[in-house]
């Protein structure tokens, strides 16, 4: 029989016994959390509920702030001597019922911060470390910070993975981008729980963002375990004002069943009254099995192969599509498989500045935003990207470095900082990819305001053929 040392309190205990005890160091700790988490909830809504059996009857305000998206975000954080610079829809059928400024107003005063395991030195600090000691001849470009959020047995686990996914993008916003700190959340500055989440998603189909979305989960996802994908990720951040874009990698037979099924005209609201194509993105019918619609526009397409990445901050060319030749954006490549994706990834993180790098460090921190990364089942998110140059014949190799809301953040902490196993945590090759259909959300840099805001609210795709 073999034995092991746990990685966690150096006692030794046989091989086959050592996962079950390095989990038990983590079980009293999720436990703790789950109590104060109920306990949170519990006086939240306790509060909550005073709140509205004492709210004063309020007068309808002026709807023009609240449509243009973030006015309404960027002021309640405001102090409350000081007057309102900015008035909302209050979009109420009667005096009874609580308006969607007010809804906004209670969740941001009553949000709680989601509870995280804090990486001393920061996650991406240590793997950037970890990449830079290996002795391989390879280029790898990662985000510059994000927080890892696991999924916790008690309270998520098997349904909770996209809202951990969309905690860690959270994080990343918050910390690299001020404009986006500004009207996330309410102006809170934190990541928001889970149960905050759910409630920000239901506000956000309430103000019109994804309404067939909305209505394929019922409206309503707070207090449930619904699976979300990453249509409700971009609607999240894009009912802030965010420039959520999603991409799909996937068969042309089944992006041509989608589209030929559900393809539909109808009429945005917009200067030119352009009609434009109503497609599923294929990935939803996936993870739902459901028929989740998609309003598609023109929008920009993706990279073509030998495409300048730098001509976009979007890491897409600038050619744009007519709508109404296809039922979506469709980009073909000469690359073949789930090559395209892998390549696709590498371009959106190689930036104008390392494109105008000669001299390449073994790591480059790049200014991108992680990326929400979907296949049927679960959801993870890719921080960057490794590639090993080519050598005796054989072509560059890619990896994608992956963060798993499914793994322990403190085993992820031990295996970075003791530079041993995190390859199996983090590292995924392209072999790896063996599932039919994949899907990414990013983050463009920029806040949306006035009619973008209303484009913003049909989820549109690229789609790759992979």
């Amino acid at each position: 029989m073999s034995f092991a040392a746990c990685p966690i309190c150096d006692v030794v205990v046989p091989s086959a016994e050592l996962e079950r005890h390095a989990n038990s160091h983590f079980e009293d700790e999720e436990e703790l959390a789950r109590d104060m988490k109920l306990s949170q909830q519990l006086a939240r809504d306790m509060e909550l509920a005073q709140q509205i059996s004492l709210r004063p009857t309020s007068p309808r305000r002026n709807a023009d702030n609240w449509k243009t998206g973030t006015s309404c975000f960027q002021s309640d954080f405001r102090n409350d001597s000081e007057p309102s610079t900015s008035r909302c829809d209050s979009k109420t059928s009667d005096d009874a019922e609580i308006s969607i400024e007010e809804k906004i107003s209670l969740l941001v005063n009553l949000q709680i911060r989601s509870f995280f395991h804090e990486v001393e030195g920061g996650v991406l600090a240590l793997l950037r470390r970890c990449l830079d000691l290996e002795r391989e001849n390879s280029t790898c470009i990662i985000s510059s910070y994000i927080d890892h959020f696991q999924s916790v047995e008690s309270e998520d686990r098997g349904w909770g993975c996209g809202w951990r996914n969309i905690q860690m993008l959270s994080s990343h916003l918050l910390m690299q981008r001020q404009e986006a700190k500004e009207v996330m959340f309410g102006g809170s500055g934190f990541v928001p729980d889970i149960a905050s989440l759910q409630r920000w998603l239901e506000i956000a189909w309430e103000r019109g963002f994804d309404v067939d979305g909305s209505n394929s989960l019922k409206n309503k996802v707070y207090g449930t375990n619904k699976w979300i994908g990453t249509t409700e990720c971009a609607t999240l951040f894009r009912s802030f004002g965010l420039r959520a874009r999603i991409v799909d990698f996937g068969s042309k037979e089944i992006e041509d069943s989608d589209a030929d099924r559900e393809a539909e005209h109808v009429e945005m609201n917009s200067e030119a009254k352009r009609k434009v194509e109503q497609v599923y993105g294929p990935m939803d019918n996936f993870l739902h099995g459901r028929n989740l619609r998609r309003q598609q526009k023109p929008v920009t397409t993706g990279l073509q192969t030998g495409d300048n990445p730098s001509t976009s901050t979007s890491g897409c060319s600038n050619k744009m599509f007519n709508g109404s030749n296809k039922s979506n954006t469709y980009c073909k490549k000469n690359i073949k498989g789930h090559d395209v994706l892998v390549d696709w990834v590498w371009k959106y993180f190689a930036d104008e500045e390392f494109n105008r790098l000669d001299d390449h460090q073994r790591v480059t921190v790049s200014k991108k935003t992680p990326l929400y990364f979907q296949h049927q089942g679960h959801s993870r998110t890719i921080v960057g990207i490794q590639r090993k140059e080519a050598q005796h014949g054989r072509p560059k190799q890619y990896t994608l470095l992956i963060l798993d809301p499914g793994h322990k953040t403190k085993a992820l902490e031990w295996s970075l900082k003791q530079n041993f196993g995190w390859q199996k945590l983090v590292k995924r090759g392209v072999h790896t990819l063996r599932k039919p259909q994949y899907q990414l959300c990013y983050i463009d840099q920029g806040i949306a305001q006035g009619k973008e805001i209303e484009q913003l609210k049909y989820i549109d795709s690229i789609f790759f053929e992979a």
